[in-house]
């Protein structure tokens, strides 16, 4: 997978342009009404999804497994923004609790281990209080169905990317004991849940 998303940097660079998308506009005011001040952004991209947490005086730190989408957001950020270099399913990256954890459009890419796992990992590193929020895809999406069926609720489509798409029976049996408090949808690019969780005190 590394070297498909590599080279899908290099062909389209800031491929989805330089906005927050609208599903991070929401978590921004979940994050600043609820005082969050340190992020961890698993998938951060090139950071697009960052900077207006940045703005709203909170510290970014990110996980991303292409070098070309972490040199893009150092040519933005510099040091503002510290990103480690790896795969969402190594975590954890560092011993830091943090108050804040938003996971765009990734989870839905993984396998269903590697998505429990990164729950758990996300979990994990989630201060006492802490929220964390996942947008995914949803069987709404007119991709659903097509491609090459892997397993159930799972394709392959556009030359070997992997999808899960995700329903809210699926979302609470992932979700349901990682602090799941709401359910949302939102349109983006594709018809989106937007998945919010808060780890107990």
């Amino acid at each position: 997978m590394t070297e498909f998303w590599e080279e899908a940097f290099k062909e389209k660079q800031e491929m989805w342009g330089p906005e927050p998308s609208k599903s991070t506009l929401l978590i921004k005011d979940l994050f600043v009404n609820n005082g969050v001040k340190q992020v961890l952004i698993p998938g951060i991209g090139y950071g697009r999804n960052a900077k207006i947490f940045l703005n709203h005086g909170m510290s970014v730190t990110g996980i991303e497994i292409s070098e070309t989408a972490i040199n893009i957001a150092k040519k933005h950020f510099g040091n503002y923004l510290s990103i480690y270099h790896g795969s969402v399913t190594e975590m954890p990256f560092d011993d830091k609790k943090y108050d804040g954890i938003y996971c765009y459009a990734l989870i839905h890419l993984l396998d269903q281990e590697e998505r429990k796992g990164l729950i758990q990992a996300c979990y994990n590193q989630l201060e006492g209080g802490g929220w964390m929020a996942f947008t995914t895809i949803t069987k709404q999406a007119t991709t659903y169905g097509r491609g090459r069926q892997i397993s159930e609720d799972r394709f392959e489509m556009f030359g070997g990317v992997k999808m899960f798409f995700y329903d809210e029976g699926t979302i609470q049996e992932e979700f349901g004991d990682a602090g799941l408090f709401e359910v949302s949808k939102v349109e983006e690019n594709y018809p989106f849940y937007l998945i919010k969780c808060r780890k107990s005190v």
